[in-house]
């Protein structure tokens, strides 16, 4: 789920609700019971966990038994071209097993989806109706964040899971996502509300099987990719969930599935997800919460092809194709904000995260026209004026898959350029 999706006025009026900031009308909550209870929540003691990784041992950190999980991509990009490289090795292995030409090689097709909350049904209807069209690749990196990592998984494995991509985006209400907790045990607690609900959801369709069918798909060099917040370290954590499914080692079930929950675990609002590292045989905890605390969307970092081709000594020589799917609008969405501190607040966060999904489109879009790659687009246009009544309406979200769905089924959804800048990228 996004940021932006429990920051909007909607979520914003829950959640004052939820935690008590500001008494409703007619409550018996005075002024003063609610500050006795703030300052009884400040003076308790923390929830028990591990201790956090220190600052310096950060990126040594790794999970038992399952070393090649994950990826730092905002500083040394070394390890991610070792991967990368790896990832090519297979890739050329199972296409010459398969009798397929490797010279030249065939283009990397790269899919990003967003995060959105409910406007997930967007993502679903894209990839629906893009099946439609006949016209949908095999992807050779998949990528998630929030909401847009509970579709990844499915997306990576193709058209066939389609129809479940299809019914969670369009058919959950609120209580299949989050289970909310009082609002003394919110603020006593390290959520207001727990995932529980979504986890069962997780649990039901990501299975034993599933994992199985991914790491099938991983042994021919195809990635899926996921992002979290580390809260601790305050940085983005790329998951390889391919190396993750296809590890066998004895947690990675659960790290699969704990991970697709804390890309969505919006912090404060849900509780977040610990994760168990080791560094050096000694046993950390790290916290982990939305990926879209840091990015809406990633597809590869800005040196990725250049450090690639400096490590193996020649030229890519691939075509590169990059899709994104972004959850949501890319104008700006007016509202009237009444003059209310909280209304204020909530609306200026609200706006910051919709500008900061758009940059993330615009830097993709730049990366994406250094290395020559071909550049699509698709978000919820201006022209789609379904009215959300409440979260996870249902109506709403079907209406948006449907719009989704008629848009790629009639190859009109992608754009080869963000609102603004010229179309000028044609392969």
């Amino acid at each position: 789920m996004q940021l932006s999706s429990i920051w909007d006025l909607r979520y914003w009026r829950v959640l004052r609700l939820r935690v008590g900031w500001l008494p409703r009308a007619g409550s018996s909550i005075t002024g003063a019971a609610l500050l006795s209870v703030v300052t009884l929540a400040a003076s308790c003691a923390t929830l028990p966990r591990l201790d956090a990784v220190p600052e310096p041992l950060t990126e040594e950190a790794s999970v038992p038994g399952i070393p090649d999980s994950r990826l730092w991509l905002d500083r040394d990009l070394a390890p991610f071209v070792q991967i990368a490289t790896q990832d090519l090795a297979r890739e050329r292995a199972a296409l010459e097993q398969e009798g397929l030409p490797v010279n030249p090689m065939p283009p990397i097709n790269i899919l990003a989806i967003s995060g959105g909350g409910d406007s997930g049904a967007f993502a679903a209807g894209v990839l629906s109706g893009w099946t439609a069209s006949r016209t949908r690749p095999v992807f050779r990196v998949v990528t998630g964040v929030s909401a847009g990592a509970l579709i990844a998984p499915f997306a990576y494995l193709g058209p066939a899971y389609d129809v479940v991509v299809q019914r969670v985006a369009t058919s959950i209400g609120p209580g299949d996502v989050f289970q909310d907790r009082n609002r003394i045990a919110g603020l006593l607690s390290d959520g207001m509300a727990s995932s529980a609900p979504l986890r069962r959801l997780v649990e039901k369709y990501v299975t034993p099987e599933l994992l199985v069918e991914i790491s099938k798909e991983y042994a021919k060099g195809r990635a899926l990719q996921i992002a979290t917040t580390d809260l601790d370290a305050g940085r983005q954590v790329t998951w390889n969930m391919g190396a993750i499914a296809s590890s066998k080692a004895p947690g990675a079930l659960k790290l699969f599935r704990d991970l697709m929950v804390a890309s969505t675990s919006i912090p404060g609002a849900v509780s977040p997800v610990m994760i168990n590292v080791e560094v050096a045989g000694k046993h950390y905890q790290e916290m982990h919460v939305d990926g879209g605390v840091i990015t809406q969307l990633f597809a590869y970092p800005s040196r990725a092809v250049a450090e690639l081709e400096k490590a193996t000594g020649r030229p890519l020589n691939r075509a590169i194709r990059v899709y994104l799917i972004r959850n949501g609008r890319l104008d700006p969405e007016w509202i009237d904000t009444p003059r209310r501190t909280l209304a204020i607040g909530g609306r200026a966060i609200s706006a910051l995260v919709q500008a900061e999904g758009v940059g993330d489109v615009r830097r993709i879009y730049r990366i994406a026209k250094q290395d020559n790659a071909d550049f699509n687009l698709a978000y919820i246009g201006p022209d789609f004026a379904s009215t959300k009544h409440a979260t996870f309406d249902t109506a709403y979200m079907q209406g948006l898959f449907d719009y989704a769905y008629r848009l790629a089924r009639d190859g009109a959804i992608w754009r080869k350029a963000p609102p603004g800048e010229k179309e000028e990228m044609t392969h």
